[in-house]
């Protein structure tokens, strides 16, 4: 842990904090954010935070790229807060389009509610892409023209198949110092890249202004209503992985490298059969639209993405996921695929094998019978 561990430490619970907020400091300040503990909130996952987040920031409306995370929409309509979906930009996945933002934020008044949060993730699991940082800016630019607080889902930052190539900022980190340096709150979930066996957690870092300093206690409050929280032993357990010891980067790094290797033949499979895919950056997922190809797929009765779901799921098994359940258009061929459909349940190994050899010849030729033309 960092040599100022312990000063922290003492704040720390002076604040009623706890050896993950602490460690937490060190996370983020490796990644160019400076935090005190008393930024920081702690829960057994990021959905408990994204809950008791917009449980505290009123009524107003709450705001999603299409597509995105499955769990981020369950949040906002158990609250009974109005969400709209706003199409991501060509480039990326994971923020939304800054034109298409402004105008649905306007048109969203115009109908009479009042947009409060923007959810977003810079490295977008959905559809395995990281989030330019000049378009981020300019995502960053409309929040900030129209006072929406951002919350910025980082779970999957340290997923990056090649990191020296792959640039992946937090708003945090972008407006350090501008305008809107009290208008981001950073979610990480921990149980895909630290804490793959053991507890599971997620970690919040606040503003450090007074609206931040609020609404983190706003949140502990929900927290403590729901009764919910991190254990001493989970408490020392997260503390210590947020330390990121040698052998767990080491081990993450590999790991990442081998999804990315999987995701690329993937890749592969999906654009040779004629759909349109971003090429996959990081986490375990790529998104594929199947749109070119829709006269063909209309010729077997598909003819939107819960159609072409249940097909694809006939033929590989529980490995598809429509758009319709990503907030997508029902009405569009878009479907998100993991890597797991080349290598079953097990993680990718370094290097393919016999077995994944075949399992990749098989879904090349039912990828190619499935959009081949019919008479």
């Amino acid at each position: 842990m960092e040599g100022n561990a312990g000063s922290e430490g003492n704040e720390a619970y002076r604040q009623g904090g706890s050896a993950t907020a602490v460690a937490a400091c060190g996370y983020w300040r490796r990644r160019g954010m400076e935090t005190r503990p008393g930024q920081v909130v702690a829960a057994p996952n990021s959905a408990l935070l994204l809950f008791a987040v917009l449980a505290t920031t009123g009524c107003g409306a709450v705001l999603t790229p299409r597509p995105c995370e499955g769990w981020y929409a369950p949040q906002a309509m158990l609250l009974d807060r109005p969400l709209h979906t706003v199409p991501v930009p060509a480039e990326c996945g994971g923020v939304p389009d800054p034109v298409a933002l402004r105008e649905t934020v306007r048109r969203t008044r115009g109908h009479g509610h009042d947009p409060r949060v923007l959810v977003l993730s810079v490295a977008d699991d959905c559809t395995g892409t990281a989030v330019p940082p000049e378009l981020l800016h300019e995502v960053i630019e409309v929040a900030g023209d129209e006072r929406l607080l951002i919350v910025s889902d980082e779970t999957w930052r340290e997923t990056s198949h090649a990191p020296h190539t792959t640039v992946v900022v937090s708003p945090a980190e972008m407006i350090h110092g501008g305008r809107e340096s009290d208008a981001v709150v950073v979610l990480t979930g921990l149980g895909e890249t630290l804490l793959t066996s053991g507890p599971a957690a997620g970690i919040a870092r606040f503003p450090d202004s007074g609206r931040g300093r609020g609404l983190a206690d706003s949140v502990r409050q929900v927290l403590r209503v729901l009764r919910t929280g991190l254990s001493g032993p989970d408490d020392a357990a997260v503390a210590d992985a947020l330390t990121e010891p040698e052998a767990v980067r080491k081990r993450r790094a590999a790991t990442a490298r081998a999804y990315g290797a999987v995701l690329k033949e993937l890749h592969g499979l999906v654009t040779g059969a004629g759909a349109l895919c971003r090429p996959p950056r990081l986490g375990r997922h790529l998104y594929a639209d199947f749109e070119p190809v829709r006269a063909r797929l209309d010729a077997r009765g598909i003819r939107d993405s819960a159609a072409l779901e249940a097909e694809l799921v006939r033929m590989f098994g529980p490995y598809a996921c429509g758009g319709h359940r990503l907030g997508d258009d029902p009405k569009a061929l878009r479907v998100r695929l993991p890597a797991g459909l080349l290598t079953g349940s097990e993680e990718p190994g370094a290097a393919a094998s016999a077995g994944e050899s075949r399992v990749l010849e098989s879904v090349r030729s039912a990828l190619a019978e499935l959009t081949a033309f019919r008479e």
